[in-house]
């Protein structure tokens, strides 16, 4: 799984301040991704998710109902939290909107140098 390149999306031409949002999960991104984007089956997905097959669907269809709702009633969608495992860290500059997966902790940007930099996912460890 790998992160978006965007935190999110929002309609055009309305400040971010007078919108409400809904929020699309990593899982729903990916599923996504995987299905629309990638042109995998659900099965497909579903193996590259390691899930079962009737999760990703569950997934998938939460994914379409958040997104068609962001486009109909014009919100806002924000891309964040959810349940997922990865192997490394998920970073994004907040200076130059650079995002970066390492295995290790970071603490600079290593596109621009900043500090500012936030990450997106916590770590899970194999303990």
């Amino acid at each position: 799984m790998m992160p978006p390149s965007m935190e999110g999306f929002k309609p055009f031409g309305i400040p971010m301040r007078n919108l409400e949002s809904v929020v699309l999960l990593f899982e729903e991104y990916e599923a996504i991704r995987l299905t629309d984007y990638e042109n995998l089956t659900q099965a497909q997905s579903a193996r590259r998710m390691n899930v079962s097959r009737p999760t990703f669907t569950r997934i998938y269809e939460k994914a379409r109902k958040n997104i068609a709702k962001a486009f109909v009633e014009g919100k806002a969608i924000l891309i964040q939290g959810g349940h997922y495992i990865t192997d490394g860290f998920w970073y994004r500059c907040c200076d130059c909107n650079e995002v970066m997966i390492t295995l290790k902790p970071i603490k600079h940007c290593r596109k621009c140098g900043s500090e500012n930099i936030i990450q997106l996912n916590e770590h899970l460890y194999n303990v």
